[in-house]
Parts: structure tokens; sequence; C-alpha cells
């Protein structure tokens, strides 16, 4: 036990060097400064903005919409609970031409130029379509540079819908206005096997692609940092002609490719944690704004999330560890084979290609295909990955596949005895001294 403890703090060692670490904390300082300078630019949005606006008609309506776009009170109760409507600071180009006021515009640094024409307020009188005009200073061509436009358009939206209340109300006082504009309306209930919930299929779908979206993520990253180390340490070994002498030390040599796979595992999984610490940063800066804009929507999607009962619980979540797990060993076992096919660590760099495309396919596929609607042959061949059942086991937690879940874990544990016996067989003959697979003019697996 000491001498396998002894092989374990050495492989350990070796795998712990100072590239990861610097590459760690650069990737860990990168995309916290990335999330944060992309919360502060959403944060700009939400806040005060400045525009131009040239009013041609100088009406009372006009008024409405200027008023409207500084404070937003005309169309508060129009928005979602909770929801706050970014304001503008207006910069007033009464007088000018619309040329004269373009170039204005340009000059006072405006996003935005809203031109309301003559006539819109008697159109909004007379019931007739009225409109405005907007023009988009394209400074940069960021999304959120071109935020303006967007915002001053679902704010006409609100407004049409308030204004035309307001008519109906002057019209036909006797009537709701709502039921005049949408005389039938749904009450829609989601079922998820037992549980039944009223709310909408779509936001259940988009909270379930959110959730399934981090899985296969942590997963892949742990795959791949995991089976690149053992593949770069074997095939390091070989080359530097360790290899040998390691072989010579009394100790069994399944030891060794445990003590291996182990050591590329713990390591693969902190590194993994790192980069999603770092990712999470990441993500949280970018929606930071969404959170604001939606106010109090993102409570009533965990509301009918728990109703429907897709929530993990304890045995949920071993279970999903355990995927992972044997996922990460079949990973390790298979890049041991790889890494001594390898004939040096330059080599070594392309032997992990293989086992990416086998963790990217799956991946794919679990965020934007549904297995159910396969074909039965393409079924076949995506279930015989392996690395395709640990990123459908959260589905398959959610609607209650047990079956489903337990061929898939039975299935990994099996792909893993197989490769584990036959990197076994390799490391315990002298063949593991030159095996190789050479990707040149020679393609040919010699021994």
């Amino acid at each position: 036990m000491k001498k396998f403890a002894n092989l374990l703090k050495k492989e350990i060692k070796e795998l712990v060097n100072k590239q990861l670490v610097f590459t760690l904390l650069f990737m860990l300082v990168l995309y916290n400064f990335i999330g944060q300078v992309s919360k502060k630019e959403v944060q700009k949005i939400a806040g005060v903005q400045t525009i131009s606006a040239l009013d041609e008609d100088g009406s009372a309506g006009s008024q409405v919409l200027l008023k409207g776009l500084e404070t937003g009170p005309a169309v508060s109760k129009a928005l979602p609970k909770g929801a706050e409507l970014p304001k503008f600071k207006i910069i007033d180009q009464s007088g000018k031409t619309k040329e004269q006021a373009i170039e204005a515009a340009k000059a006072n640094g405006s996003k935005l130029l809203v031109v309301i024409p003559k006539g819109f307020g008697d159109s909004l009188k007379e019931f007739k379509p009225s409109q405005i005009e907007t023009y988009s200073f394209m400074r940069t061509f960021s999304l959120i540079g071109a935020s303006g436009q967007v915002v001053v358009g679902g704010l006409v939206s609100l407004m049409n819908s308030v204004l035309s209340d307001q008519f109906l109300k002057e019209k036909l006082p006797g009537f709701d206005p709502e039921s005049l504009k949408a005389p039938i309306n749904t009450k829609n209930y989601v079922i998820v096997r037992n549980h039944i919930a009223e709310g909408q299929a779509m936001d259940v779908a988009r909270n379930m692609a959110q959730q399934s979206m981090l899985i296969p993520l942590v997963l892949m990253m742990i795959v791949i940092y995991s089976s690149q180390m053992v593949i770069s340490a074997v095939a390091m070994e070989k080359q530097n002609k360790t290899l040998e002498t390691l072989l010579t030390v009394p100790i069994k040599r399944t030891s060794i490719i445990t003590a291996k796979m182990l050591a590329a595992g713990l390591v693969g999984l902190i590194s993994a944690g790192v980069y999603m610490f770092a990712f999470k940063g990441f993500v949280g800066g970018m929606t930071a704004g969404a959170a604001r804009a939606g106010g109090q929507a993102g409570d009533g999607s965990a509301a009918l999330m728990r109703q429907l009962g897709l929530t993990f619980n304890t045995t949920g979540y071993i279970v999903l560890g355990l995927a992972m797990f044997l996922a990460i060993l079949v990973a390790l076992a298979l890049a041991m084979i790889l890494g001594v096919l390898a004939e040096d660590f330059r080599s070594a760099q392309t032997m992990i290609m293989p086992l990416i495309f086998l963790v990217m396919i799956p991946y794919f596929i679990s965020l934007f295909a549904d297995m159910n609607s396969l074909s039965l042959p393409v079924k076949i061949l995506i279930l015989a990955i392996p690395f395709t059942h640990p990123f459908l086991v959260s589905q398959n937690l959610y609607v209650g596949n047990w079956g489903m879940i337990a061929f898939g874990l039975g299935y990994m544990f099996v792909i893993f005895v197989v490769l584990t016996i036959i990197a076994a067989r390799i490391f315990s003959t002298d063949k593991i001294l030159t095996m190789k697979l050479r990707l040149g003019k020679k393609k040919a697996l010699t021994a």
C-alpha cells in the first residue's frame, strides 16, 4: 500500500506542473474579467441612455411617446411584474431638418435618433396607422451597440397596447379592451408523468435546456483534461525511457495503471472544477441583465418545475455522480491504451482526437436532438458510444426512465472492465515499450 501511495504521489507531481497551474490561473482571471466587463455593459443598457428626438408633429400623442421614452409611466402597467424599462435621456432636435438632426445626433454621441413625422397625432385620433422612424448609429457592431433600436421597438409595442386600450374604452366604455382584442384565451397546463401544473411547455423546455447544458459541459471538460494528461504522461515516459525503469520497480503493473488513472482523474476533476468556477463567473456576467429584466418571472418558473417534480433529490445526485464517475473511468482506460500507442509526446497530442470525437458527438446530440426521434440505426450507433449515457442521465431522471439509466450504468461498467483488461495485458508484456501507431507514410500498428 505504501508503494502504491508513493507511486500515486509521483504521478500527481508529474501532472501538476507550473504550466498547468499557470493555465488554470490565467483561465480563471480571463473568464471572470470577461464576465465583469459584460456585466458592466449590460448594466449600461439598463441605465439611462442618450438618444436624440426630432418631433415634427408637436402633438399630444408625440409628447406622450417622448415622455414614455424618458420615464415609461404610460406603459408601466403593461410591463411584466418586476420588470424594468430602460430610460433615455432625450436631446431635443426640434426646428431642424431630418438631415440636420442626423448630423447633430452623430456629433453628440447619441445611440439613436427618433423622428416623429407630421400627422402622427392626427393619425392616432383617427384610428389610422401611425409611423415613426428610428436611426441607429452603429459605432460598434456588437449586440449591445444595437440595443437602443430594440428597446424603442419594445416600448412602441407596449404603447400600442396602452393606446389601443384607451381608444376602446372611449368608444366602447362598457367592454373590456382585453376581451375585445383577444376574445379567446388559453389556460395552459403541462403534464410530466403523474404531475400536472399550470404553465407553458416552452418554459419547462427552456429550464430543462439550461439545467441540462451544464452537466454535459462539466463532464466533457473532465474527460478531456484527464485523458490528455494520461496520454501525455505515458507518451512522455516512453520518449524519455523512464517507463522502462518504472516497469522494473517491484510493484504490480496493474497498480501502475491504477495510479496513473487515479492521478489523472483527480487532477482532471480539480481542473474541471476551476474551469467551471471561471465559466460560472463568465455566464453570470453575461446574464446579469436578463435576471433584472425578467423580474419575478424566474420565481414562477422555479415553482412550475417543483410542481412537475422536475428537481433533483439525493438519489438523483448520487446516480448522476455515479454516471459521471463511470464515464471518467472509461475515458481514462481508453486514454491509457491510446497513450501506449503514441510514439512520443508530440504524437500524443493527436492521439486524443478520437476520444474528443467520442465525447463531442453525444454532447451536441444531447443539446439539439431528441433521442426518441432518431431513427433506430442512428439511435443504436449513438447509444453504443459510452459517453452518451451520462449526458442523458439528467433527462432520464426527470422522466423516471430508470430502465435506461440502469442500462447506461451497466454498459459503461462493462466497457470500463474490457478496456482495463486490455490495458493490463498490454502493460503485463514488453510490448508496451515497442508498441506504437505511426501516422506518417507507414500507417501500420507495429509491435
